[in-house]
């Protein structure tokens, strides 16, 4: 059986839907060249942050600053600085490099806080030669003063300033953490979006007990990780409909992980962890299984599969949400040998 792997994903023909998305690995050219040649769909560069755009100006205007009112007489001995190649200038010349050797979209990537004039790094992403934007937002709403809507209100007017700066495609990354997920994301498709990746992962700060510092760690995902945006895209997928591109991403380690996420209704399934643990090769590792999964259970096409299961369409709608929780807490029974003699193993609690 022939099997047309081919999606579409923010109005963008993909030859399969394993995208490779953000991470260190895929800023670098030969790498970002090994996941071209596994086959992936499109390529997703590592996020170019805010605060590190920030820095750099502060960083250059305090040295060109420092000294200037002392020994002004010296200053014209020193020539013109004409540009200076600071980490936005550096990513774009990284984002042309990487697209001018790129079988596949390359989608640039932006990490966002605030709505400021930085947001011109959209448009020079655009002139850089990105087929896509994807716009990351991370926040922790830490601040007891600003409420929830307040919060939402200022990330919908980020999307739509970078939306206003690009006529190219935006995909905004969002976090599981808005208090109302689903109106959030009608709302973030109205201001502009052309498409959702669920979810953003946010690393957790660590303790050193010796020296009682902050540390980051990075965790890869795994498997289990699967499940939110599963659960989210088969929610979404009916309510904002076919029009609107749905991302993947956590959890996606082989070609069963894809296939669960397309039968919900992604039109692709974003694939870090498993790269960084494996390598670019793993792609086709990934394929194969997929193909091997389609062939067996009958199904020609990603068009033909993908949302077969959503909230729509699946038996039990309810399983999405509320129930699916009493359900899997009732399906717990604690193993024999951990029941103590003559008592029955019942039901687990909330805590587990």
């Amino acid at each position: 059986m022939s099997i047309d792997l081919r999606t579409s994903y923010l109005g963008l023909e993909l030859r399969s839907p394993i995208v490779a998305s953000a991470s260190p690995s895929t800023g670098e050219p030969g790498i970002a060249r090994l996941l071209d040649e596994a086959g992936v769909g499109a390529i997703v560069l590592p996020s170019l942050f805010e605060e590190e755009i920030l820095n750099d100006e502060i960083q250059l205007n305090g040295s060109l600053e420092a000294g200037s009112g002392q020994f002004a007489e010296a200053l014209e001995y020193f020539p013109t600085v004409e540009s200076f190649p600071g980490v936005g200038e550096c990513y774009l010349a990284l984002l042309a490099q990487i697209k001018a050797h790129a079988t596949v979209p390359v989608i640039a990537s932006l990490n966002a806080a605030s709505a400021g004039g930085w947001v011109r790094y959209a448009r020079l992403m655009q002139d850089a030669g990105a087929d896509a934007v994807e716009l990351n937002l991370y926040r922790v709403a830490a601040d007891p003063r600003r409420t929830a809507a307040e919060m939402d209100a200022a990330d919908l007017d980020l999307i739509a300033a970078v939306r206003a700066s690009i006529t190219i495609p935006l995909a905004i990354k969002l976090s599981p953490y808005y208090s109302a997920l689903a109106h959030f994301a009608g709302q973030a498709i109205g201001r502009g979006a052309d498409g959702l990746v669920l979810f953003n992962r946010f690393y957790q700060p660590d303790l050193d007990l010796e020296t009682l510092e902050v540390v980051n760690r990075v965790e890869l995902s795994h498997a289990a990780d699967l499940r939110l945006p599963l659960r989210w895209i088969a929610i979404l997928r009916p309510q904002l409909g076919p029009r609107v591109s749905l991302a993947a991403s956590s959890g996606v380690h082989s070609g069963t992980d894809v296939v669960k996420e397309l039968i919900v209704g992604a039109d692709v399934a974003m694939m870090t962890s498993a790269l960084l643990r494996h390598g670019p090769g793993h792609v086709r590792v990934v394929e194969a299984e997929l193909r091997a999964w389609m062939a067996e259970h009958e199904y020609e096409s990603v068009a033909q599969l993908r949302g077969s299961a959503n909230q729509a369409t699946a038996e039990d709608p309810s399983a999405f949400e509320r129930a699916n929780y009493m359900q899997t807490l009732h399906s717990w029974t604690t193993p024999p040998a951990l029941t103590p003699t003559g008592s029955r193993g019942g039901p687990g609690h909330s805590d587990m």
